[in-house]
Parts: C-alpha cells; sequence; structure tokens
C-alpha cells in the first residue's frame, strides 16, 4: 500500500525548511495555540491570511496541504448544519418551525476558520522535516522520553499494524466472506480486529526484547544535529510576536 508520508517533503529547500527545527515547533505551536484561541472573525480570517502566507514561503505542494487539510473541514462541515439552528441569538431567518441565527453561523464560521487554520500550520510544520528530526527535536526540548517514544512507535508501527489488517482482509475476502450488518460478518469482524490485537502484542514483545539485546536505552539516536543560528532566533521572535499581537491588537492599535 502506498503510506501517507507527512514527511515526504522535508528535502525541499525553503525559508521554512531551513529553520532549526527546535525553533520550528516551539514558534509553531505557539501560533498555533494562538489562532485555536482567537476570539474573533476577522482575527480568524487574518490567521488564515497567515498560514497561508507561511505555506506559500514553505514551497509544499498546494494539493498535498490541501488533502490533509481537507479531513479537518469535513469534520467540523457539520457545524454549519448544527449550529445555526440552535444557537440562541439574533435570527437571519424564522419560520413557525425553525430559526437560523446569526450568532449560530458567526460560531460556525468562527470554528472552521481556526481549524483551517492551525490544521494548515501543523502540517507545514511537519511536512518540513523528516520524522526522525522532529523526534530529536522534540527530545532536545526536554519533551518527556516517554510521550517523545509513544509518538516515534505510534508512526512507526502503525504502518505495520495497517499492512497486517490488509493482509488479515485479504485472506478472508478470499474466502468467500462479504461484510454485511448480519450476526455471522460482525462475529467474523469482531474477531478479525481481536487477532489483529494480539498480533499486535505480540509483534510489541518481540521488538521490545530485540532492541533491549541490541542496547537501545530510550535516547533517539539520529545523526541530525542542530545549530542555532541570527535566523532562526529572528524568525521565532517574528512568529511569536505575530501570535501574541493578534491577542493584542486592541491593546496596540
Amino acid at each position: 500500500m502506498e503510506y501517507p508520508h507527512i514527511d515526504r517533503y522535508a528535502e525541499m529547500d525553503s525559508p521554512i525548511h531551513s529553520l532549526d527545527h527546535r525553533v520550528k515547533l516551539v514558534a509553531f505551536f505557539i501560533l498555533i495555540f494562538s489562532f485555536v484561541f482567537l476570539p474573533q472573525l476577522n482575527l480568524a480570517l487574518i490567521a488564515l491570511f497567515v498560514s497561508l502566507m507561511i505555506l506559500v514561503i514553505s514551497r509544499l505542494p498546494k494539493k498535498f496541504v490541501l488533502h490533509r487539510v481537507k479531513w479537518a473541514i469535513l469534520i467540523l462541515l457539520p457545524l454549519f448544519f448544527i449550529l445555526p439552528f440552535t444557537v440562541e441569538g439574533r435570527e437571519i431567518f424564522g419560520t413557525g418551525y425553525f430559526t437560523i441565527s446569526y450568532d449560530g453561523v458567526y460560531l460556525a464560521s468562527l470554528i472552521m476558520l481556526r481549524a483551517i487554520a492551525a490544521v494548515t500550520l501543523v502540517v507545514i510544520m511537519l511536512a518540513t522535516a523528516s520524522f526522525d528530526t522532529t523526534i530529536k527535536a522534540l527530545y532536545s526540548l526536554k519533551v518527556p522520553s516517554t510521550i517523545v517514544q509513544m509518538l516515534m512507535f505510534t508512526y512507526r508501527y502503525i504502518f505495520v499494524i495497517t499492512d497486517e489488517f490488509q493482509r488479515m482482509w485479504k485472506a478472508i475476502r478470499s474466502k468467500g466472506f462479504r461484510p454485511s450488518t448480519g450476526k455471522y460478518a460482525l462475529s467474523i469482524t469482531g474477531n478479525l480486529i481481536g487477532m489483529l490485537l494480539v498480533k499486535s502484542y505480540d509483534r510489541a514483545e518481540r521488538v521490545y526484547q530485540a532492541m533491549i539485546a541490541k542496547g537501545y536505552t530510550g535516547k533517539p539516536c539520529t545523526i541530525v544535529e542542530f545549530h542555532m543560528k541570527a535566523k532562526d532566533y529572528l524568525a521565532g521572535i517574528i512568529i511569536i510576536a505575530v501570535a501574541i499581537l493578534l491577542h493584542t491588537y486592541h491593546l496596540v492599535f
């Protein structure tokens, strides 16, 4: 199968790619949290514009980023069919059966814009460096080793588990199994998931024993070396300043 590697464009050349990844993680995380808690729609539009500008600077393929952002859009799209009819406020349209409130549309639009801006930044942050570099940067930033290792193994073995499931699914389909909502089909599906969990546990035990035998200490080892430069400090300060300015603009202007 084709794996959805988030870092397939990590070797590209752009100002975002060349930033020290530690600075990128810290600055982008601050900017993402800033976007998520923006209280007004006009600020969310500015946040979306900022994320799109960073996307242009990163030179990542637009189709690659859109393919990942679209899932956030699809998940949040039902809000436009729920909030306008459930949130009380000024009415845009009303009948005896239902009303569409301005406040509901406003809130749904605000949530959608904030999510698109934040997810776009997450994709850019992860796509402009290899996953190994991201792991090493998190470790350098003193993120707890347990969390770093969980991220590392989750990313690595989610593809292994997917392959295992695909093989098991093809095997039962080749024997005539057809998915349905019947009791027999649900029983087979449940057994398949159970066997997948058992095989995953057995594989985890074997991998753990093999890593211990090879001297694994829990510290990620890569050939990546981080070197802070003046441009890294400057870029980090600018990004963090934008995040702060979005929440204090009314005090500045």
